[in-house]
């Protein structure tokens, strides 16, 4: 097995992006939380006033011989709308915007190469506003945030 590699993705309310990324076969391990703000330690309450700057975010481990970052990446383009801005379907805020927070800059370049290639597509008749930028610290979620639908039945914010 090759090194276990890290990435993480904000595409609206955490619960669902999670339920997807979990779906993934070669994904290890996901966790929700918060990521791009600048509160240390925000609690869930805090981040949804959109005064912290997070995002609801999922940073998972995945191993790379069984799927590739770009492949991750054309996960995360499916599960959401990426030119919505600060909103994902009924959610409205900047803890809901479409973001990339890349850790290396292997994963920088193939965000920025995967992105352009899919403005280029016409997939969608506006623009791609998600955000690629580098993964700051990333704060956990509370407990009862994580693997939400699975503890639920599904039940929660859903995906398009």
């Amino acid at each position: 097995m090759a090194e276990v590699q890290t990435a993480t993705f904000g595409a609206g309310c955490f619960w669902g992006v999670e339920a997807a990324f979990r779906k993934v076969p070669g994904v290890i391990s996901t966790e929700v939380g918060y990521a791009g703000g600048n509160t240390k330690n925000p609690r869930y309450e805090e981040v949804c006033t959109g005064r912290t700057g997070h995002a609801e975010a999922v940073r998972l481990l995945y191993d790379p011989d069984v799927v590739t970052y770009r492949e991750l990446l054309a996960t995360f383009w499916s599960i959401h709308d990426p030119t919505q801005k600060n909103r994902q379907g009924p959610d409205i805020g900047t803890n809901y915007r479409s973001v990339i927070f890349y850790h290396t800059p292997d994963q920088k370049q193939i965000a920025a190469q995967s992105k352009e290639e899919l403005e280029r597509s016409g997939r969608f008749k506006r623009p791609v506003v998600t955000e690629i930028v580098p993964a700051m610290e990333f704060w956990r979620a509370e407990e009862y945030h994580q693997q939400y639908h699975e503890k639920h039945g599904g039940a929660g914010c859903r995906l398009i």
